[in-house]
């Protein structure tokens, strides 16, 4: 016969163990995207440009910031046929500047290679080169003026290019309830390789550059929790049509498609 006490420890130990399970089961219901697998979705990724408006709102204004362009193309790279991503941001306010990114990638698993950031800003130019390796980021030794050739960031998983997240996005298997969990590095950023958690809370219905569009709406903090951005991927073709991230005084980084 148990003892009160024994009845107690049986209870915790059947609790923990129903929590365990729990976890465990939470955890398997994630994508765990890794790097060098094959998008399922992979097609909808096609060649072409979109650009989108970037403006900050707050309770009484909307404040433009710059027009982002990004263009993907397929192209032959060393032999091979490779994804290529190129995106520029042009801005005209009160300070005048342009950013321009280009971006390579394996075909099909979306596996970053080669990584350049050129900003413009003030008469100023800053030159940024960066390679993706299996186990780390290097700065580009070749690239002229690169500021960051001596750049060297472990990573003991594979990352994916954050500064291509969009494109990454758009080829996950969208569903009510999918969750994907997903390592991202930002080039030359202060943070080190980590994986995120993004996941599809429903569906709704927004404005688009040519009418209302059916939408996936997916959320993530970016590992900062309280802080949540949300995304807006056209159901038929899960392009991104509408991005809000709120900041911490309050005001919300808005970027939604012109094209």
């Amino acid at each position: 016969m148990l003892t009160p006490f024994n009845k107690i420890s049986s209870t915790l130990v059947v609790s923990f163990t129903l929590m365990l399970s729990q976890v465990s089961t939470a955890n398997a219901s994630t994508d765990q995207i890794k790097v060098g697998q094959e998008f399922s979705r992979s097609q909808l990724l096609q060649e072409g440009v979109h650009h989108y408006l970037r403006y900050m709102k707050d309770a009484t204004s909307n404040m433009p910031i710059d027009i982002w362009s990004r263009e993907v193309r397929f192209e032959m790279r060393d032999g091979k046929k490779r994804m290529h991503i190129t995106q520029r941001w042009d801005a005209s306010a009160k300070s005048p500047s342009t950013k321009w990114l280009d971006s390579w990638f394996e075909l099909n698993t979306f596996k970053p290679l080669s990584h350049q950031r050129i900003t413009e800003k003030d008469g100023k130019r800053v030159v940024e080169g960066f390679v993706f390796n299996t186990e780390n980021i290097v700065g580009m030794p070749d690239l002229a003026d690169n500021t960051q050739k001596d750049l060297n960031v472990a990573s003991p998983e594979s990352t994916f290019n954050f500064e291509t997240d969009v494109e990454l996005l758009q080829m996950l298997p969208m569903a009510n309830g999918y969750e994907a969990s997903i390592n991202f590095y930002h080039p030359g950023g202060k943070a080190v390789p980590a994986r995120y958690l993004f996941k599809v809370i429903g569906e709704e219905q927004i404005a688009g550059p040519n009418g209302m569009v059916d939408c996936w709406k997916l959320t993530t903090d970016y590992n900062a929790p309280g802080s949540i951005s949300t995304f807006w991927f056209a159901k038929k073709t899960q392009l991104m049509v509408k991005q809000e991230s709120p900041l911490p005084d309050g005001r919300v980084l808005v970027k939604t498609m012109l094209d």
